[in-house]
């Protein structure tokens, strides 16, 4: 099985985030990493990140928290 493999530059070009954040990602145990060199992020780690935290504030990545509260109700307007 192929997997390409990023480096935590590409990574932080990818989401557009900085290089400093990607390395809070792993580091926060979020971002799943190899040691070859350099870190490296398999690119199908990035897609299951991606899948994983989707609709979540990662602005502190040691305590990740939905966008939304499970216990807010979207309020539909009729008419």
């Amino acid at each position: 099985m192929e997997d390409t493999l990023y480096t935590v530059t590409e990574v932080g070009q990818i989401l557009k985030i900085g290089k400093n954040r990607v390395y809070d990602l792993i580091h926060a145990g979020l971002l799943p990493a190899l040691k070859l060199g350099g870190l490296k992020i398999r690119k199908s780690s990035l897609c299951e990140f991606e899948k994983n935290y989707e609709g979540y504030d990662l602005t502190d990545p040691f305590n990740p928290k939905p966008l939304i509260e499970k216990n807010e109700q979207k309020v539909s307007r009729v008419g």
